[in-house]
């Protein structure tokens, strides 16, 4: 019987801290968002010297207490799974611990603290909460559109490549060392600059003819912004124009594959169909309300 509850006890516990489908762990999801944030805000607000003095206390204890909440994460997290050497050594495993022991390395070396802006990489979790799996054919669509306009992106962008070098170099020769423009290099980044509409300002030219150059590149880089949108927009849609002509009966079946947020106990694995009973990878049952 002991054995039998102590089952029903870390199974109930890897519902809430693994799965999004209930409200517990929707719950649990919501509020490790919330601490990773403030852990975040907290580190950023150390940061600030003024800041930093004044509420040093404040911060140290805060940071401390949110230490401990995810420390105590890390141990069920460990403690829940049949295989915790797996969970250990995952992504999300080793995200965890280095997550949780920089303050703790802060005892031994100064600058651990630092290493707890790897929390921000624990936002990836709260991501199962909105069933990111119906995006999933917008997002194929795009990294295909990406794919096949690769070729086509890799020599426009040689080609402005070559047109910063060319321009460069006369901007070099029209403007010299004393308007600033020192070097090919230092011209050639003054160019890429203009080119891309950015415009720091930091070199300008100064004669006539070189700000007559400097008008045409700057009417160049509206037109060459332009480019690169075009063809992925180009690939994107028709991507998006061959998934659409996908037979009805086709279409019915991607609609009827949905997923869930459940999570493997045996071996963490996860995206299961909303009716599967058990693991489509290792097999193990799944644990259903």
């Amino acid at each position: 019987m002991e054995e039998i509850n102590k089952h029903n006890w870390r199974t109930k516990l890897h519902e809430i801290i693994y799965e999004a489908d209930t409200p517990a762990g929707k719950l649990f999801d919501v509020i490790l968002l919330i601490a990773i944030l403030v852990s975040i805000i907290l580190v950023m607000l150390e940061s600030i010297s003024s800041f930093d003095i004044k509420y040093h206390d404040f911060l140290n204890v805060s940071e401390w207490v949110i230490t401990i909440l995810f420390t105590i994460e890390y141990i069920l997290r460990v403690v829940t799974v049949k295989k915790p050497l797996k969970y250990i050594t995952s992504f999300y495993g080793i995200i965890d611990l280095l997550s949780t022991i920089p303050k703790y390395l802060s005892l031994i070396f100064l600058s651990g603290h630092h290493l707890v802006a790897l929390r921000a990489l624990r936002l990836l979790r709260v991501f199962r909460i909105l069933k990111l799996a119906r995006y999933l054919g917008a997002s194929n669509n795009l990294v295909l559109a990406l794919r096949a306009s690769r070729a086509k992106i890799s020599v426009f962008l040689f080609a402005v490549v070559i047109l910063s070098i060319i321009l460069g170099t006369i901007m070099y020769i029209v403007e010299g060392e004393e308007n600033g423009f020192t070097n090919i290099p230092k011209s050639v980044y003054w160019c890429i600059v203009t080119l891309t509409t950015v415009g720091y300002g930091d070199i300008a030219p100064q004669t006539p003819l070189g700000q007559f150059i400097a008008s045409i590149v700057m009417i160049l880089g509206y037109g060459i912004i332009a480019v690169p949108t075009g063809i992925v927009s180009a690939e994107y849609a028709k991507a998006s124009g061959d998934s659409d002509n996908l037979s009805d009966k086709k279409f019915e079946q991607l609609e009827t594959v949905a997923l869930n947020t459940q999570c493997c106990v045996n071996c963490l694995a996860e995206k299961h169909q909303d009716d599967a009973e058990f693991c489509h990878k290792c097999g193990c049952k799944l644990h259903h309300d």
